[in-house]
Order: C-alpha cells, then structure tokens, then sequence
C-alpha cells in the first residue's frame, strides 16, 4: 500500500477520498487554487500545495503543475478524482512518465473510451449491444444531415468527447437539425476542446441504468452491480439509487456479463461505469438494452454502491493500483438492502436551475448514522464559488427496502436547511414523494417533459401551506415577546406589565401587525394574545380568523394546536428582530421559506428602463455574441451566450426594438447583473 498519495482534485470528492486513506494510515496531499485556499479539503489533508489561479484552466487543469507537487512532496501515486483530468489520458501517461501510480485506468483503456464513436466501434465489435447511429470521421454538416435523415428520427447528436450532459441535442425533426448541430458543437468545443459528434437513434422513455466495474493489473473484471439514475433533467443526473426497481433478476445479470465484457474489450483496471439505456414496452417492461459509454474513473454516485455491497471503492482503487489483485471475487459480490442518493446544489429550480454562489450563511445537514451518509466539501461559512460546480453535499440513505429507504430520504431532507445562495432541497422534496419516483417508474425524459410537476406551489393557499404560515408568525411572535422579557429583565422595573409584548395599547385589543415576504409577494397578518395563545388573521386569505393555543417553541421544534388540531413543525430562524430575519418552517412534507421584514416601510418606485437592458444574471465568461450595435432584435431574441458553473446561459432581448450599444466581447469575464448590452429607448 501506498504511504502518501496526492490528490488531483476539490471539493467533495477530495475528502472523501482522504476520509479512506485515514483509515488506512495513508498521508494525503491537496492542491488548491486562489479560490480555495480555504477550501475543507486543504485543511483536512496532511499537506497541501498552491498550483494557480481560480479557473480549473490555471491550476486543476495543470497536469504540469500537479505532476511538479508530487515530485516535490514525495507523494507514489495520484488520485485524480472525477471530473477535471480524471479521464485525460495523456495526464496519465504523463503521471506514469514521472515515476508516479496513476490512481485509475490505463492510458491505453482511456483513449479507446474517450471517444465515444471509437468506443461504440469497439463495444459493437465485442459483441456489447449498441445503438443504430453514425460515428463516422466525417464531420461535414451536409454528411452529418444526410446521416441524421438516413438513421431517422428521434435522433440524438452527442460531443464524441467528454461527459457530464454536456454536447447533448435531441433531434425530432429534419429541419431542426442545423441550428442544433451548431449549437452541440459549440458547447463541445468550449467544453472539452474539441467539437467532433456522433448520431445515434434516440430511444424513447429510456431508463438509465449503469454497471459498476472495477478490474486489477492480474487481468481480472468483475461487476458490483447496477444503480440506476433514471431521474434527470437536461442529462444531469438528479437521483441515484441501488439496487435498480426497474430490474429483473435475470436482466440485471445479462447487463452485468455485458458490463465485465466492456471491461475486458478495453483491458479495464480500477473502477470503471458501463452506461447503459433500456428501452421500455407500452407497459412500462424492459426491452433492449444498449451500450452508451463506459466512465473511466469513480463516479460522483458510487456511495449507493458502497452502501449496498459494504465495499470502499477508494480503497479498492488504492489497492489495485498498489498492484494488489481484487479483494473478492464475482461470486462473493452481494446486495444487501436499498440505497439511494440525491445532490443538494447551490441553484435557483424556479430561475430554470440557474447556479448560485456565495457564503453559506447557515448549513444545517442532518446527522450522518447507520442510515444517512454525507459527502461534502464544505461547511457553514464556506463559500460557492463561481469557478466550480456548485454541489454543496451528497445525501444518500440506506434502508432494508426501496420503500424505508424513500422514508429515511425525506426524513434527511426535512433536517437540510441551507441559507445564503439559493438550493434545490424544496425540488428534491417534492421529487422523492412524486407518484412517478415513488412507484420506480421515472425514465430519462421524465422530469423534462413535467417539470412544473415538481415545483414549489408560488402562493400560500393550501390548507397545509397556511399552517405552515401561521407557524412561522407563531415563531416572530414568540421571538418578540423573547426580546421584551430580556429587555424588561435588564431595565429598572423587570416586573412592569409595559414588559409584556402583546401589544396592547389604549384604544385597541392589543394588535400586533406582522409582515413576511414570500417568493417577492408580501404577507401581512394581525395577530391579537401572548404568551402562546393567539388569534390570527391573514387578510389576503380572506376574512377567516384562526386560533391558535398552547404554543410552544423548544429548539427547532414547534408544537401548538391550530384550530383545535395539534401540529409539530420544524422551524429554523435566523436573525430575527425588529427590523426582520429569515425563517424555514417545515412539516415534514413540504417546507416554507419567508422573510420576515418591518410592517411599516417607504415605498420607492421601480427603476424605469429596465426593459433596454440585456443583464448578466451571474458572474460567468462570455462565449459569443450574436448581434452587435444598431442591429434590430425581436422580443426574446438570443443577443449574447454566457458561461457559467459548467453550463450555458442564453440572454435574450426583453423587448422588440434596436441595440443602442454592446458592452462585452467574446471571452471577458463579467459580473452579475451587469449590463452587457442597451437598447435604445422605446
């Protein structure tokens, strides 16, 4: 075994595999960039080293530079993580080059998957089952059209390198392939460098199912099973989980002999993924399956593996690459009970899932035991940067059953609280109870085509809803009365009845007026009593009054009986006063977000000309400007695309009219809400 490893990568993935080389008495090193110099897995590491600028291009990207710390340090082998250079072949070779173990597959074994027409070539050729489509050299859009209309339609265009989503465009229509071809191709090239597609028949309500490998330097490959990750949106995966309820018996041992015979096709050492997508008949039964790539390196939802064989796939990559043959065998591979993982980000679902950055103001995650696992690599008062993916944490459960396991899973997420940029949690919690994930019926396409589906309701309207927000005004009351009790014990008179904040005043039935906003709709409610015992109303909702008695706040947990029905709420206050704060109230089902703000405000007039303005909607890179000043734009018109966290981000015109003046180029890093283009007044 290895003494000191480096590791190629941030974030999550780098503590969690220093968490495996404690265990095994292994010393660890960490390279950071300028944004990460106080990043969790430089502190949690044994030693680590600055290797360049925020973006991944001047410092994770760096094989060079990387390669350098590990010979300065001491460190026999690199583990390159996922993502970043986990899957560059010459990165490896060169790693090798240096005297070094690369933490991974062979070079060889990479080259032959990293590119995903070679590798649909060579599965086809080993007798993997593949879909009809084209990975020909040929790259001239005519051929490319002629192709698409040859294989028929639905078709899919994919970027014949990389992964992650990225370079992805379904097809349904001849005339739409053009535009569609130029814009995959773009992506890939700003995405890996190179913009060479594949065609391939796209295969309706498909499931994704895919095989975890893992071979040794003995010449052995074995499977440990298949998770499935069906629900996604855009091609990103959403949720992981394993054993698949999608399987057979007999299905999931014909895809996992297909799996070894991937590996072995390639020669494969170390952990590998065969991707596989599985057709479905009018009944909802597997049909064909079909090869889709194999991902040479740890996958980001490898813990639903973990938890279900009781394997560390870390240490079974350090082994291996120690030269150590596999710790088992296929036949002692086993499975037991059910595990399923979602990922919490730092984005916006009701801004189409636009990526958030910034300091994590309150991170409160459930406790990690026998049943609930977190991989995270960061904590309160860290900050999501914009330069890298903004997943904050893995959440992942375990139960003996699919269905305990959907119950430990809502459980987790109802004890998640993240404060500062926005997160998915609430689109997590209404996925996990939707009908189509709760019966195991989700395929690919799913969340895309019912996305409303799984968004938080805009109003407070529900009876459910409404008792969350008489919770929350329960919770700024209490909290008032909190404040008038300490106020009163500092002051000269603590026995005073001025002391107690019911708002009792000469002339009126002690009112107190509270006011919250929700989604930027402002609440105002009335509320009349103290100490617990109140009478609510909610204008805006109509003339009913609600009763309230016997609340009680203790921690997080709030009991009281509305109406004359008792409930338990969850609640998490933050800064709470006189001038406002921020509170989640949650049932266990469904949770509610509000601000508390003064009732009494001045008003101010909305900023005029915000129709003439194109706006970043957060820091990121242009990529190409479409139009330039003096040209004429329609209404909801593309002007600019910008980069992101990873991703594209089309701005478009808010109105029809002429661009008065273009203020970003190709290639400038802007800020948020900065304008990038004018137009001229109306």
């Amino acid at each position: 075994m290895f003494e000191k490893i480096l590791i190629a990568n941030r974030g999550e993935i780098a503590c969690r595999v220093i968490r495996t080389c404690r265990t095994l008495g292994v010393r660890t090193v960490a390279v950071y960039s300028e944004a990460d110099a106080d990043a969790q897995h430089v502190r949690q590491a044994d030693e680590a080293y600055p290797i360049g600028g925020p973006r991944p291009a001047d410092s994770y990207l760096r094989g060079d530079a990387i390669i350098e710390v590990a010979l300065r340090c001491g460190a026999q082998a690199i583990h390159p993580g996922y993502g970043f250079l986990s899957e560059n072949a010459d990165f490896a070779d060169a790693v090798e080059a240096a005297g070094i173990a690369f933490i991974g597959p062979k070079a060889a074994s990479m080259r032959k998957m990293g590119s995903k027409a070679g590798a649909k070539e060579l599965m086809q050729a080993a007798g993997v089952p593949v879909v009809p489509g084209y990975t020909g050299e040929n790259q001239d859009p005519a051929v490319l059209h002629g192709e698409a209309d040859r294989i028929g339609y639905p078709l899919m265009i994919k970027a014949a390198h990389g992964g992650g989503g990225k370079g992805m465009r379904i097809v349904r229509a001849s005339e739409e392939f053009p535009a569609l071809l130029e814009s995959c191709q773009r992506e890939a090239r700003n995405a890996f460098g190179r913009d060479r597609v594949l065609l391939e028949r796209y295969v309706e309500r498909p499931r994704h199912i895919e095989i975890q490998i893992f071979g040794d330097r003995h010449g052995q490959v074995i499977h440990l099973n298949e998770r499935e990750c069906s629900a996604q949106r855009r091609y990103q995966k959403v949720l992981e989980e394993s054993p698949s309820p999608f399987l057979s018996a007999e299905l999931r041992a014909t895809m996992g002999a297909a799996a070894v015979l991937a590996g072995q096709a390639i020669d494969y050492v170390n952990a590998g993924t065969v991707e596989f997508i599985v057709g479905q008949d009018a009944d909802g039964k597997p049909g064909g399956f079909y090869f889709m790539e194999i991902n040479t390196r740890l996958q980001v939802e490898h813990p639903v593996t973990e938890l279900v064989t009781g394997l560390d796939l870390v240490e079974w990559q350090l082994r291996v690459a120690a030269g150590e043959a596999l710790p088992r065998a296929q036949d002692a591979i086993g499975q037991r009970g059910h595990a399923i993982e979602v990922r919490l980000y730092a984005e916006d679902p009701e801004a189409g899932f636009l990526p958030g950055s910034g300091k994590l103001e309150r991170l409160r995650l459930p406790s990690a035991d026998a049943h609930v696992r977190l991989d995270s690599g960061v904590i309160e008062g860290d900050t999501v940067t914009i330069f890298y993916d903004p997943m904050i944490a893995k959440l992942i459960v375990y139960d003996q059953d699919r269905p305990r396991a959907l119950a430990r899973l809502r459980g987790a997420l109802a004890q998640c609280e993240i404060a500062g940029p926005k997160s998915n949690i609430e689109f997590l919690e209404r996925l996990i109870r939707h009908p189509a994930v709760v019966e195991g019926r989700i395929d690919t396409g799913y969340l895309d085509r019912h996305l409303e589906e799984f968004m938080p309701s805009a109003q407070v309207d529900a009876a459910g809803d409404r008792d969350l927000l008489l919770g929350a005004t329960v919770v700024q009351l209490l909290a008032q009365e909190g404040r008038s009790r300490d106020n009163a014990a500092a002051s000269n008179d603590p026995d005073s009845p001025w002391a107690i904040a019911d708002g009792w005043r000469l002339g009126h039935g002690g009112r107190r007026s509270l006011a919250f906003v929700q989604r930027d709709e402002r609440l105002e409610l009335q509320a009349h009593g103290s100490g617990g015992d109140y009478r609510i109303e909610i204008p805006a909702l109509g003339d009913v009054q609600h009763q309230v008695q016997g609340a009680r706040l203790d921690g997080a947990e709030l009991s009281l009986r509305i109406d004359g029905r008792a409930r338990r709420l969850t609640a998490f206050a933050e800064s709470l006063s006189e001038s406002g704060g921020r509170m989640v109230v949650h049932d266990g089902e469904r949770r509610l977000r509000l601000e508390s703000v003064p009732m009494y405000r001045h008003e101010h007039s909305a900023a005029s000309g915000s129709g003439n303005h194109v706006t970043a909607p957060m820091p990121g890179r242009v990529v190409v400007v479409k139009l330039a000043a003096g040209d004429a734009v329609e209404a909801g018109q593309e002007v600019m695309v910008i980069e992101a966290m990873k991703m594209e981000l089309s701005l478009k015109s808010p109105r029809a009219g002429v661009l008065a003046e273009v203020r970003a180029a190709a290639g400038d890093f802007v800020e948020a809400d900065a304008v990038l283009a004018t137009l001229e007044t109306a």
